[in-house]
């Protein structure tokens, strides 16, 4: 799968979240990470054969007032209009996943009913929903990062590896991909009998929820 990561950050060096991801892609085949507000001109922001090659277009950002910074605005603005992303008849986008990255400085907790924000943070987020919608292209759930700087080592690795996994993964939250991911990168480090556990403890979980299934459908009989 190719997967092209759109970053809007104005200052991207200052930024710890983003300096963490900009590292974990690094050793990603097939993936483009590419900062919008780096481009001395918007002659070489990314153009239509960007998005034809890719299967995944990621927009990743902080949210700044609720929203996206305007480097990803003006982007939006300059390449996807009707002719590129959808004309009359539909959507030219269709078969294409697109997904959010976006982190913020408040806590998870703020965002939702009776939370300081009032609101959770997807629904700050539906004008990409529409725009999703309007190319054709079926959205993922949202990838979130609150506060970044006050997470340990353990929440960053788990970060680490939900952040790979969106970026490479058909269906992010499918656990047998998830469990075939771990294990590629078990043999891929070297240990092939962690890897093969790791496939064992997979089919077995799958064959308990068979006989589960099975025992309820007998209840249900």
């Amino acid at each position: 799968m190719h997967t092209l990561v759109i970053v809007s950050h104005p200052n991207i060096d200052r930024s710890n979240t983003q300096s963490f991801f900009r590292d974990a892609v690094s050793g990603l085949a097939d993936v483009r990470w590419i900062h919008l507000d780096a481009a001395t001109s918007t002659d070489q922001w990314p153009k239509q054969e960007d998005l034809q090659w890719a299967n995944r277009i990621i927009f990743q950002f902080p949210l700044y007032w609720y929203s996206a910074p305007a480097s990803l605005w003006a982007w939006l603005d300059e390449l996807w209009i009707k002719g590129v992303v959808y004309d009359e008849n539909g959507g030219l986008l269709t078969g294409k996943t697109l997904g959010l990255v976006v982190n913020s400085g408040q806590a998870a907790a703020t965002f939702r009913m009776g939370g300081s924000n009032g609101r959770p943070l997807d629904d700050f987020l539906t004008p990409f929903a529409a725009i999703a919608k309007r190319t054709g292209m079926t959205m993922l759930p949202t990838l979130t990062v609150p506060q970044f700087d006050r997470m340990n080592e353990d929440a960053r690795l788990l970060l680490l590896i939900n952040y790979e996994q969106y970026l490479t993964l058909a269906d992010p939250d499918d656990r047998s991909q998830q469990s075939d991911w771990f294990a590629a990168q078990l043999q891929a480090h070297g240990d092939g009998l962690l890897a093969s556990t790791v496939q064992d403890v997979e089919a077995e979980l799958d064959n308990l929820q068979q006989t589960v299934a099975e025992l309820r459908q007998g209840e249900a009989d």
